[in-house]
């Protein structure tokens, strides 16, 4: 059985982020031949164009790493209405220079858990806008803004029972979209 490697983005850099523990959650409810990694994004510098012929060494190996992907999934917490700057500033970084973005073409996801009762919905249209572009096929439904309460993780940080049948459904989905529109 080959193994499909999904890049995990998590748009928060919090020690205790729900969207961390969300992505991790989620791999365990993934399939055996579905490989998730979670990568790292809190050291690239900020995006300046003039860096464009000579990339960080960070922004190398987010390159490479999403490369060697075959599909994405976004885990993104909402501020101010929008996605978070670290995450924009992946998305830059990545996409760049011109011609070279290491985004085109892969399958993704795009789920986010938020304490507000919204959950994450503007941030993920936005997400959504910018993915478009990038020429990133998205999961459009089912749409999942996960607002975070009191049993949405266990204490070994599974999801919980209320949550469980929901996210195993949007991980089915998702993994169904992959299988379909995967590189």
């Amino acid at each position: 059985m080959s193994q499909t490697k999904v890049a995990v983005i998590v748009g928060s850099l919090r020690k205790e982020s729900f969207n961390h523990k969300l992505a991790v959650a989620l791999g365990k409810l993934a399939p055996a031949d579905f490989s998730l990694e979670i990568l790292q994004i809190a050291d690239l510098p900020l995006y300046n164009q003039d860096d464009d012929a000579n990339q960080a060494e960070p922004v190398k190996r987010l390159k490479a790493e999403l490369k060697a992907a075959q599909a994405l999934l976004f885990v993104t917490p909402e501020y101010n209405r929008s996605i978070p700057g670290v995450l924009k500033n992946a998305i830059d970084h990545a996409s760049r220079p011109y011609g070279q973005s290491a985004w085109g073409g892969k399958a993704a996801g795009v789920i986010g858990v938020s304490v507000g009762a919204i959950g994450t919905a503007l941030a993920q249209q936005h997400l959504r806008n910018v993915l478009a572009y990038l020429d990133v096929p998205t999961l459009g439904q089912p749409e999942a803004f996960i607002q975070a309460k009191d049993g949405l993780f266990n204490d070994d940080g599974s999801v919980g029972e209320a949550s469980k049948a929901f996210l195993q459904g949007w991980m089915d989905k998702y993994v169904a979209w992959v299988k379909r529109h995967g590189a």
